[in-house]
């Protein structure tokens, strides 16, 4: 027994000793034992070690460009500079998400390695009794995009490098064309058709076309509050179909139009929507 194994031994090192013998011993250097790694991102004036690099504080930064809540989550760490930044937006309930960085995740993060991505979201998920709710899973977003980007500085390539790479040398991307009637939605494809999109959200009016709606009969008996809006699905499924039609009769086939329901309308009314889409 003793002998085969110092026969696979031997086998093991032989390629190694092959390599050993071919290589100019002058030019062979040593690695070091310790200290830092090489790194993309690199610190003025000193190197990084990408061993010790830790959180020292997770916040967020509430903006609102055009009116739309949007929600930064920036990780700053023991290197001056070094700092990630990722999106947690959940605008029905911003201020819920700020509280789930600024008072949670910061403290649970702090002095934690910025490279345990994964033990860092895994342990902060089941950390609290109640799990998977929009509020915590958005920060927790933003939280895992800034680390992340911390990642990819240190690694000295975009994140997507680091995933596997590029799959696709580009993707279409859509617009959103709307308007109060169809004909007036129909301007607002045109203008993009020039622009050179050939992907067009078409809405008629807000989701639901609820400008649509005739006066519901609780608000003409005094009940309701007067910015309440009332969805027709009848009036809406219409409007959209009408829409359509005048789509693929201005344009054709050239442009592919897409639409969103939103969750207005009930499955049935959806299903009924689709049924006549597509007469």
């Amino acid at each position: 027994m003793n002998n085969r194994r110092d026969l696979l031994k031997a086998l093991t090192l032989l390629p190694l000793a092959a390599c050993a013998r071919t290589v100019d011993p002058d030019v062979v250097q040593e690695l070091p034992k310790s200290g830092p790694v090489p790194a993309g991102w690199q610190p003025e004036g000193k190197e990084l070690n990408l061993q010790k690099v830790k959180i020292k504080k997770v916040k967020a930064i509430a903006t609102a460009p055009y009116g739309i809540e949007l929600i930064v989550v920036k990780v700053e760490t023991d290197q001056p500079g070094l700092h990630g930044v990722g999106c947690a937006t959940f605008r029905q309930r911003a201020h819920a998400v700020v509280s789930a960085i600024n008072d949670y995740l910061d403290d649970f993060c702090r002095d934690k390695d910025v490279s345990n991505i994964e033990d860092i979201w895994q342990t902060a998920y089941v950390s609290s009794y109640w799990r998977n709710g929009p509020v915590l899973n958005n920060a927790l977003s933003g939280l895992n995009q800034a680390l992340w980007d911390i990642k990819g500085k240190m690694a000295g390539m975009p994140v997507y490098q680091l995933l596997g790479g590029k799959t696709r040398f580009a993707v279409d991307t859509y617009t959103h064309a709307s308007g109060p009637t169809p004909e007036a939605v129909m301007e607002n494809v045109a203008k993009y058709k020039e622009e050179g999109f050939r992907h067009i959200r078409i809405q008629l009016g807000g989701y639901g076309s609820t400008h649509l709606s005739v006066i519901p009969d609780y608000k003409e008996h005094g009940f309701g509050h007067p910015d309440d809006n009332t969805l027709d699905a009848q009036a809406y499924k219409r409007g959209v179909v009408e829409m359509f039609r005048l789509a693929r009769k201005k344009f054709g086939d050239e442009i592919e139009f897409l639409h969103d329901v939103h969750e207005r309308i009930e499955p049935m009314d959806a299903i009924d929507l689709i049924k006549k889409l597509e007469e």
